[in-house]
């Protein structure tokens, strides 16, 4: 077994889910008392939140780029990224380690390609549904169509994210808005939506959806374990 190392802390709420669904996945796998071979550097998230609201991306970035090298350092075979929005940098701090990255856009679109989706909708931090980095790796990598919410309705998710879900906050009245938006973008021709923001799962799961729902969180981890058990 591999040792995972885990970039988290962006917040420690998804991380909780990462390193629970990880070690839920290896004892799937492996059975008996087995857990994962895994590392976490937690980074301050307040520090994150902020630098990313001023724009200072340099700074985040090499925030990231220490936490992969001291999880290289401590002996991780392989980088995840706990958040969606930091793979904003994923090739810098892939390029400042010897190890590969897991890319969470890769692990989920491989889902949706091999389940045969087209139009996908895209929801996350502002910083994910407005910026190129990942919405168009799904377009240029894996060629789907990637439509994402109204201005207005993209200040909504961006809000709740950060104001509610980091915060471990779950409200009934929040989760009814996001539904909302859901059904606005399946009602523009969305065939699936990905849940891209690793708090969202928190709030919003398949049960409460009439389309498919990409859980990016648990993807993401899922993959981890699958690198983790891979024999070379």
């Amino acid at each position: 077994m591999k040792t995972i190392g885990l970039i988290g802390g962006m917040s420690w709420e998804s991380s909780l889910l990462y390193y629970q669904i990880i070690n839920q996945r290896i004892k799937e796998k492996l059975g008996g008392h087995h857990s994962a071979k895994s590392l976490m550097y937690s980074v301050d998230f307040q520090e994150i939140k902020t630098l990313q609201h001023q724009g200072k991306w340099d700074e985040a970035t090499q925030i990231m780029i220490d936490s992969a090298q001291k999880l290289e350092t401590g002996g991780a075979d392989v980088i995840v990224i706990c958040t969606n929005t930091m793979h904003k940098m994923a090739k810098e701090v892939e390029e400042s380690v010897t190890i590969p990255l897991l890319h969470i856009a890769d692990a989920t679109a491989n889902e949706m390609v091999k389940d045969g989706m087209k139009k996908v909708a895209l929801l996350g931090t502002a910083f994910t549904m407005e910026q190129d980095f990942y919405k168009g790796r799904l377009i240029e990598k894996f060629g789907l169509d990637v439509i994402v919410p109204n201005e207005a309705e993209r200040v909504i998710i961006h809000d709740i994210i950060y104001q509610e879900l980091c915060l471990g906050i779950i409200n009934e009245e929040s989760k009814h808005s996001y539904l909302k938006i859901i059904n606005n973008l399946s009602q523009q021709g969305a065939e699936t939506v990905i849940l891209g923001c690793t708090e969202i799962t928190l709030l919003v799961s398949q049960d409460d959806c009439s389309i498919p729902v990409y859980d990016t969180t648990r993807l993401h981890a899922e993959s981890a374990v699958d690198f983790a058990l891979k024999v070379d």
